[in-house]
């Protein structure tokens, strides 16, 4: 869904900010329904500050210059998803503003008032609009066709809400276009619920909800580049620990940032994954393998941060980041994803960054060989990443994951062989046809 609302408005094509308000203005212009009722919500997802010159952040002010979204409610989510820039209407209906919010960051002007832009736990002032049928049509429509042109035949959603799921049990109901395995959230602070809603596991109408989701954006040390801090938790320690044996004993899957110590629970038969595995020590890193974490890596992560993450985290604590080969090495499972609408959807982005750790144009900080070039995976390590792992990292490798007798018939048909041709071609491949179940649902075969 909510790459959905990261195509609605072409907020990452602003190459600065009054370009992106442009982009804003444009929308309204072009949605009458928008344009003659000053109280709907415009939302978007998809702005980079660190791409525009002016090297700052946006401010409610940069909006209401324009005249046409002068007082209109505007939520605009970051690019990264950490992020919301708002309108002055929605920094008036949210006043007083806290001094502080724990695990967030309200961004302010030098006289301490804040601009529009709120980070982290911090965008939790701001309640999210509430979506009718009509709005997840039109996002999964978009998410749908656009992942079939790719070559995707399941997708793993990390933040569903108890809304969004029921929207795709009513989908289900006609038939589901694409497999779903749903994760939602549990928030600090909430009331735990996951011995009152039961797992759903995979059936005939494409769905699953079977894990439970929520991030942490923390170091052990600080930043090498900003000692004053180690980021933030978004969920706090104390919640973890208390939670998540809970989660296990119930039968959820649990998708975080750290594995909490358990006794009486059998780990790896619920298959726990640590998302993005991004920077790990040494010690975790063994730990990971030893008790049988899933590792669920983003591979265009790693040709998107290595400009600039050892600015961040210093000579030392990078040798531990995106370090698939290790993980693998240990004993991990290693399950390889895109994180869209973050990094692009393209599977074959991910395959080529896997192999090469190189920018699509072949450079990397450590040159033409790779950063890190010996964390690098095989074409068959990456392979099995996208295929087989996600579904034993979704429970359902018994029925998808591999084509052999008694599995359904999803499979992706290319125009070369990315097993065997030089990685320089990966990127020329085209999809000649999507499957699901046996029939095509994009190209021909």
């Amino acid at each position: 869904m909510h790459y959905g609302l990261f195509r609605q408005i072409p907020l990452e094509e602003g190459k600065d900010i009054p370009e992106t308000v442009s982009f804003v203005r444009e929308y309204i212009l072009s949605h009458p329904d928008i344009l003659e009722d000053p109280d709907k919500i415009v939302e978007g997802w998809g702005w980079d500050h660190t791409a525009w010159p002016e090297g700052r952040f946006p401010t409610a002010a940069d909006l209401d210059a324009d005249p046409i979204i002068r007082g209109r409610p505007i939520m605009l989510r970051s690019k990264d998803g950490h992020g919301t820039w708002v309108s002055g209407r929605v920094l008036d209906s949210i006043q007083p503003i806290p001094h502080k919010v724990e695990g967030g960051s309200i961004i302010r002007n030098e006289d301490g008032e804040a601009v529009g832009v709120f980070l982290d736990n911090a965008q939790l002032l701001m309640d999210d609009p509430v979506l009718t049928d009509l709005d997840y049509e039109r996002r999964f429509s978009v998410t749908v066709q656009d992942a079939h042109r790719h070559g995707l035949t399941s997708l793993h959603d990390a933040k569903s809400d108890f809304q969004m799921i029921d929207f795709f049990k009513r989908k289900a109901r006609e038939g589901l276009p694409i497999r779903v395995y749903a994760m939602t959230n549990y928030d600090d602070g909430e009331q735990y619920w996951g011995n009152l809603t039961p797992p759903i596991m995979l059936n005939s109408d494409h769905s699953s909800v079977r894990a439970v989701s929520n991030l942490l954006v923390m170091l052990y040390e600080p930043y090498y580049d900003n000692p004053t801090t180690n980021g933030f938790m978004r969920v706090s320690e104390k919640t973890l620990n208390r939670v998540i044996p809970w989660f296990l004993r119930d039968g959820w899957q649990v998708n975080v940032h750290a594995i909490a110590a358990l006794s009486g629970v059998n780990v790896s038969a619920l298959r726990p994954r640590l998302e993005h595995a991004q920077i790990m020590a040494d010690v975790d890193i063994k730990r990971v393998g030893k008790i049988g974490v899933i590792a669920s890596v983003q591979p265009t992560h790693v040709i998107d941060d290595m400009w600039y993450a050892e600015d961040r985290l210093g000579p030392e604590r990078i040798k531990g980041l995106y370090a698939f080969r290790s993980l693998l090495d240990a004993g991990a499972r290693l399950t390889l994803g895109s994180d869209f609408p973050v990094e692009t959807m393209n599977p074959l982005a991910g395959f080529y960054a896997a192999l090469t750790r190189v920018s699509l144009d072949g450079r990397s900080p450590h040159g033409p060989g790779g950063w890190f070039p010996e964390q690098r995976l095989t074409p068959l390590e990456a392979l099995r990443g996208m295929t087989i792992e996600p579904a034993h990292a979704s429970f359902t490798d018994d029925v998808l994951g591999s084509l052999e007798p008694g599995k359904h018939a999803d499979f992706v048909v290319l125009s070369q062989n990315i097993m065997e041709i030089p990685v320089t071609s990966i990127m020329d491949t085209k999809i000649l046809a999507t499957v699901i179940d046996g029939i095509p649902v994009y190209g021909q075969i």
